[in-house]
């Protein structure tokens, strides 16, 4: 391998990086504006659902500052598409809370299941490269299927609406983090397919 090749992996891995965090804490962001929203909905109709969601609120809360924390250190700065990230955290999180307890779960675990694989791709992508921010994502990872798992346990519904709002959820989820990576998923996958 060419000094020149080495260089220019090293320089396109730093820049992945940077996007990793950079997507990771405009994600913490947008979920902070979900639940936000289904909790201002919940204290008035879904008062039952108010602790599950203080507690995600918090811990999402916890991500947001551990992936600032790691910006500076990689010199990169927050995500231009923030407000788009808040948005439409707000607006899917007062539809969801507005349909009821099970939109709400349903939501949760859409998003929750379309970040954890995001994450374990990032795992995979990283590698032993970067331990701190790797540890960060593990850490964060685990707290996410948390918030999954208890998704899954307790909608009480199925059926097309199901289907269909976890279909929207997870598709608006998934493009907001590739928009928001400026293709950075595309190179991890080929980087790993190599």
């Amino acid at each position: 391998m060419s000094d020149s090749a080495g260089i220019s992996r090293d320089r396109e891995f730093r820049r992945t990086v940077r996007q990793i965090v950079r997507v990771n804490h405009a994600g913490e962001y947008g979920a902070i504006r979900i639940y936000a929203a289904q909790i201002a909905i919940a204290r008035r109709f879904q008062r039952s659902l108010l602790p599950f969601l203080t507690e995600t609120i918090d811990h999402e809360r916890q991500h947001l500052a551990a992936f600032r924390e790691l910006m500076l250190p990689r010199g990169t700065r927050p995500c231009g598409a923030m407000p788009v990230w808040g948005i439409g955290g707000t607006l899917l999180g007062l539809a969801t809370a507005l349909l009821g307890k099970n939109a709400i779960m349903i939501c949760t675990e859409a998003v929750e299941r379309t970040v954890h694989a995001h994450l374990d791709k990032q795992l995979g992508y990283l590698g032993s490269r970067d331990p701190t921010l790797s540890e960060t994502i593990r850490e964060i990872g685990e707290q996410e299927l948390g918030h999954l798992a208890s998704a899954r346990n307790n909608r009480t519904t199925s059926g097309p609406f199901v289907s269909v709002l976890d279909t929207i959820v997870a598709g608006v989820t998934y493009a907001l983090i590739w928009c928001s990576t400026y293709g950075a998923l595309t190179r991890m996958r080929n980087r790993l397919s190599k």
